[in-house]
């Protein structure tokens, strides 16, 4: 089911992920990650460009004739198809590549705007935990490997393969950027994956706007080239704001009958939060 206020919450959570990026003292966490973008952005787009007319004319050979009349839709839609690949493959090479800048930025930013360490570790532990970041990161891609092979059977259908599929592959690949940025705070708390991913699930329509307005900048020139820090600082401030006390007080993320006096504790420390962040931006 939609629900109006979450949406208005995804495109609340990316306008402050373009905020925080030009504050003070996040500065020098944004640039590596653009740099990285830089030189791989380089490379798939070369290797795009070189493949993408063998790659349509394969895709175009699985429409039987009797759709002629429909090829350039077909067309439109296998090219489309060939895109959300491209973008999935980015963000896949991305995430590994740049995971432990992408958790220090989310790290930094939770500091700024809780003005609570999340902890005093040292680059060496860092370093340390750059193990456990991959790990999470084989984690999502196991995770979405199976939906977007299954997705990918379903393209070769003629009709439903062209129109149905690359609306839901849309979908799904707004919901694993939701869950690919969300992740690194949650990551940074030690969250466990299938907490986050079921918490993020009560609040789908706000993933999926936020994940949703991810997608569509990162087909955009020069804009896909800082999106990766955007949206890690947006889904901090929504971590922030959503999901940072409740979870600490339940790691389980588990709901009991109606809001008990401790929910309603952390839901207003949660507003207060809230309105600070709105004063920074102002």
């Amino acid at each position: 089911m939609i629900n109006q206020q979450e949406i208005k919450s995804g495109f609340y959570y990316f306008v402050m992920g373009w905020h925080f990026i030009t504050q003070k003292g996040l500065r020098r966490f944004v640039i590596m990650p653009i740099v990285l973008n830089v030189v791989l952005l380089s490379g798939l787009f070369w290797l795009f460009i070189s493949q993408i007319s063998a790659m349509i004319d394969w895709l175009m050979s699985f429409v039987p004739d009797w759709l002629g009349f429909l090829s350039i839709v077909l067309l439109i839609l296998s090219i489309g198809m060939i895109l959300l690949l491209f973008y999935f493959t980015f963000t896949t090479l991305s995430g590994f590549i740049a995971a432990p800048f992408n958790g220090l930025l989310s790290e930094k930013l939770e500091k700024m705007l809780t003005g609570e360490p999340i902890n005093d570790d040292s680059w060496l532990d860092i370093m340390k935990d750059v193990p456990r970041m991959l790990h999470r990161e084989w984690q999502k891609l196991w995770y979405s490997l199976p939906k977007i092979f299954g997705l990918f059977l379903l393209g070769f259908i003629p009709v439903v393969g062209q129109t149905i599929v690359p609306v839901l592959t849309f979908l799904f690949t707004a919901w694993m950027m939701a869950i690919q940025y969300c992740d690194y705070p949650f990551d940074n708390h030690k969250i466990s994956f299938n907490v986050m991913k079921n918490a993020l699930g009560e609040q789908r329509s706000q993933s999926l706007t936020f994940g949703g307005l991810v997608t569509c900048c990162t087909f955009l020139p020069i804009v896909n080239l800082v999106i990766i820090p955007v949206a890690v600082c947006g889904a901090t401030v929504m971590w922030v704001e959503n999901y940072r006390d409740r979870l600490r007080f339940d790691m389980n993320f588990k709901y009991q009958h109606g809001h008990s006096s401790r929910e309603v504790a952390t839901s207003s420390n949660s507003a207060d939060i809230r309105t600070n962040n709105h004063q920074i931006v102002k």
